[in-house]
């Protein structure tokens, strides 16, 4: 599959209602800390937008969610990946994407055959305290080596500045977050990712014709 090269990440249905509609393409909502009654009715909020505007919503963490509110793609982390029931989602019909940061998460990664995987944190984050030290280029370029023919997701510390390097080290899809939604214009620096990264997607649509 190709993932778009724009990958936003919120933690609310209010901030897909504010952001898709400009161009968004690829959104995952991550909810932390609330109750199940809540996240349904996000979820809910949230695949209306996303199917109004064309965006391919991603879900985080809760499968068990995605298959009874009929999502069609989700993100594991290595803790939920382990939890997961694999062969409940594959039966849903439930793509899913996994998180990595050391070899050991990417063997077990590829182990469950995802439609991609995410490489993090490239550079330092403010969005949480991280316990592995920033990847760098370097290690977009042997994890793509390892991933192929999956789509590569870079995420941790990404700006627009930083985009053409992340993206020539191999990068297919690069994730973000409090740069944007910490940002005092959030509708302007998406306007900017959407513009910086719809390069890159043009010279991979170009180069690979086949989704």
């Amino acid at each position: 599959m190709r993932l778009d090269p724009f990958y936003l990440i919120v933690d609310s249905a209010a901030w897909i209602r504010r952001l898709v509609p400009l161009g968004v393409r690829l959104v995952q909502l991550r909810m932390k800390g609330r109750d199940e009654a809540f996240m349904r009715r996000e979820i809910v909020e949230a695949k209306s937008v996303c199917e109004h505007h064309d965006c391919q919503l991603i879900l985080n963490d809760f499968w068990q969610l995605a298959i009874s509110e009929d999502c069609d793609f989700v993100h594991l982390g290595q803790e939920d990946l382990a939890a997961a029931d694999l062969r409940a989602i594959r039966a849903a019909g439930i793509r899913f994407g996994i998180s990595t940061h050391d070899e050991s998460e990417l063997a077990t990664a590829l182990a469950a055959q995802p439609e991609y995987v995410a490489l993090g944190p490239v550079y330092e984050t403010r969005l949480k305290k991280m316990r592995w030290a920033p990847q760098g280029l370097d290690r977009i370029v042997e994890w793509k080596g390892c991933v192929l023919p999956m789509p590569l997701v870079a995420i941790g510390g990404l700006t627009p500045e930083r985009l053409p390097g992340v993206f020539a080290a191999g990068a297919d899809s690069a994730a973000v977050v409090t740069d944007i939604t910490l940002n005092q214009d959030p509708e302007g620096r998406t306007r900017q990712w959407i513009d910086v990264t719809r390069q890159f997607g043009s010279r991979a649509a170009a180069s690979s014709p086949v989704k």
